[in-house]
């Protein structure tokens, strides 16, 4: 009898292998099902643009950004989507099948049964995250260059900035998930995201708020995601960038220090 034996996604040893096996399980027990998750997931960014962006836009006309220079209203939508879509399919991974693995399925105690540590399952489950917002990420660039709202020279580059939004959200919704207690506290953060699609700079300039709000707009996660989207697919690169990446790079560091630990609080007593 012959047995065949599938190769590994990847072949380190180590805190890093025993990550990727929590990505390797995922991708496993992939269904159908999920993929029309998938899907909707990068459909919505996507009509949001056409429908805001492209249609309100003929109304709106050209914006006039706070360097001086006019941007087409769609071009001013477009890098506000890419961030939001990065943003919710992180979330979605990281919250709502998150708590339901760790809360109801008890799949991680499985986990924990073997060498694979608390911090790592944390570090899979937030690179299973990053596939699919990386998915989202990649199409709807796609769909901006097909559009001209970038060029295809600046679409990696707005790649790489997603690809860290993701990260960032994807790790602070993990830490969030562990102080979940069911599925009704969802319900706050679900409003809390939503405020934040609707006022993070991302259908009209910060600056066209009162002075009090846009500095609380100013402060959130996705508005700077969307601020260094947005001077990247339209081709500024600023030092105040360099910031937002700062921004997001401490927002991942945090998310996943507390998920972790959360974790080895929940899952090891």
């Amino acid at each position: 009898m012959v047995t065949l034996v599938l190769p590994r996604l990847v072949s380190f040893e180590g805190a890093g292998r025993r990550s990727a096996s929590v990505v390797e399980r995922n991708v496993a027990a992939l269904r159908t099902a999920y993929w029309v998750v998938m899907v909707s997931g990068f459909l919505e960014p996507v009509l949001y643009l056409f429908s805001i962006g492209v249609g309100v836009g003929a109304l709106v006309g050209d914006l006039t950004l706070p360097d001086g220079r006019v941007v087409g209203y769609a071009a001013f939508v477009a890098p506000a989507m890419l961030a939001s879509s990065a943003m919710s399919g992180a979330l979605s991974e990281t919250t709502f099948n998150f708590f339901g693995k760790m809360k109801y399925m008890r799949l991680y105690d499985g986990m924990l049964a073997t060498p694979v540590r608390p911090i790592e399952v944390a570090s899979g489950e937030l690179a299973w995250a990053m596939i699919r917002g990386n998915m989202y990420a990649a199409a709807f660039l796609v769909v901006m260059v097909v559009m001209g709202l970038t060029s295809a020279g600046l679409a990696p580059v707005a790649f790489a900035a997603a690809a860290l939004v993701g990260f960032a959200f994807g790790a602070a919704g993990m830490a969030l998930a562990t102080f979940m207690r069911s599925w009704q506290d969802f319900d706050l953060m679900v409003a809390v995201q939503f405020a934040l699609f609707l006022f993070s700079g991302t259908f009209v300039p910060a600056q066209a708020y009162p002075a009090v709000l846009r500095w609380l707009v100013e402060v959130t996660p996705l508005y700077r995601s969307v601020h260094l989207l947005r001077g990247i697919t339209t081709g500024v690169f600023a030092p105040s960038q360099l910031a937002d990446v700062a921004y997001l790079l401490v927002l991942l560091a945090v998310g996943l220090t507390v998920a972790g630990r959360r974790m080895e609080r929940l899952l090891c007593k």
